[in-house]
């Protein structure tokens, strides 16, 4: 209850106060207005505002760098190097896969083993800083351009002086040869699969030929139900002649005897049909 006295009005200020908020890269920071009859300019943001932007903009960098970073996938059954690189969406496919992973795989990109670790995105390029100018820009490139003329002049003029050729010519590509026996069928087949991007492994290949053929290419069979409707199963890997047509691969023989005909087609098939030829362990 209050109490029974005499009441003091206070003056009032002319002066009447106020609250703004002055925010700078996301930090607040609450100042006083004075209100008089002359206007007073708002006061710098302090060093808690300068502050919280440099965190902001540190944040930002962060996030940045992390998208950058690769990723580690481990090999499993099953895995080729086409698949891998369509499922992770890899710039370059099953070829750019390999580039940045040929010391981990070895010399044959379809020798890859369950366990093995990839590295996805090891070589991808972050987006460049926006440059503050064009002009800058052009002249930056402008000044590299000059010293890597430069550079190469005077390496040329230093070979001439020592007398030796400024450039030699790229070495000519080795063809490579293959021995005609089971070994030699089936590299020759992986090189053309590799280049068709068909997934397969020696491995793979090797078992389902021995189990189909015993490595023996003339092989036929005469007595199951495709020899009795007319299309016996032909070859190392028992191919009937509709699979041969429909998945054979281009640049090998027409011949469904032919080794690595044989071999390529029905590759081609497992890997629509199985996803590889290392997933088959039987009659398919």
């Amino acid at each position: 209850m209050p109490e029974n006295g005499k009441h003091h009005r206070f003056r009032t200020s002319s002066l009447t106060r106020g609250i703004i908020a002055v925010t700078t890269g996301g930090a607040a920071l609450a100042l006083p207005v004075i209100g008089a009859t002359s206007a007073f300019a708002a006061p710098a943001p302090t060093a808690a505002v300068e502050k919280a932007a440099t965190s902001t903009a540190a944040s930002g960098k962060g996030i940045a760098a992390q998208k950058s970073e690769s990723t580690s996938y481990s090999v499993i059954l099953g895995d080729t190097l086409a698949k891998i690189a369509r499922e992770h969406s890899v710039n370059g496919g099953w070829k750019a896969l390999y580039e940045d992973n040929q010391k981990a795989v070895g010399g044959n990109p379809d020798l890859i083993h369950p366990g093995l670790k990839l590295t996805i995105g090891a070589k991808a390029d972050s987006k460049p800083e926006k440059a503050e100018s064009k002009a800058s820009t052009t002249s930056d490139r402008a000044e590299k351009g000059a010293d890597r003329a430069d550079r190469s002049e005077r390496t040329n003029t230093s070979l001439a002086a020592e007398g030796a050729p400024a450039a030699e010519a790229a070495p000519a590509a080795e063809s490579v040869s293959y021995t005609n026996d089971l070994d030699g069928w089936i590299k020759e087949s992986l090189a053309v699969m590799a280049e068709h991007g068909i997934p397969g492994t020696y491995e793979g290949i090797h078992r389902n030929i021995i189990r189909e053929s015993a490595g023996d290419p003339q092989a036929i069979n005469n007595w199951d139900i495709n020899a009795i409707n007319g299309v016996p199963s032909k070859g190392l890997l028992q191919v009937i002649d509709p699979t041969f047509q429909a998945y054979h691969v281009p640049g090998t023989s027409m011949d469904s005897y032919d080794p690595v005909a044989n071999i390529t087609a029905a590759c081609n098939y497992a890997a629509d049909k199985y996803g590889s030829i290392d997933n088959v362990f039987g009659a398919y």
